[in-house]
């Protein structure tokens, strides 16, 4: 499966390569799986041990396309918590902070079920809010 993440008001669409085990059969479901895989993504991020104090140029080259060269020093190495960020993702889903769809089709309850096949592309659509007064 390919995960598109986007955000509101930026052209750029991050596409990812989303390895499952077994198909979701419900958003709710498929939330859990990507939030396990990110949290597990996260945690060996934090227990990896980098060997090379120094940066290659072709780390260098690759990093200013990202837009930020540094050493990757990871100064926070407390592992997350699967269970509370599965919480998180679910609260923010029901209070509107992110969008799903599937296939161009939007997914709006947690229980829908989903026909998932490995050339579907999911679309995480991540929701700004504007915030100010009116004068």
């Amino acid at each position: 499966m390919r995960l598109q993440l986007k955000r509101l008001g930026k052209k750029k669409v991050k596409t990812v390569v989303f390895p499952v085990e077994k198909y979701p059969e419900t958003l709710s479901g498929l939330i859990e799986q990507c939030v396990i895989s990110e949290v597990k993504r996260y945690n060996n991020e934090r227990t990896e041990i980098l060997l090379s104090p120094f940066l290659a140029p072709s780390e260098i080259q690759e990093r200013s396309g990202e837009g930020k060269i540094g050493f990757g020093n990871i100064y926070n190495t407390t592992p997350a918590d699967t269970d509370k960020a599965i919480e998180s993702a679910m609260l923010a889903f029901k209070d509107g902070l992110f969008l799903v769809f599937v296939d161009d089709e939007e997914i709006i309850a947690p229980d829908q079920p989903l026909q998932l096949s490995h050339n579907s592309t999911i679309t995480f659509i991540r929701m700004t809010f504007l915030a100010g007064t009116y004068w």
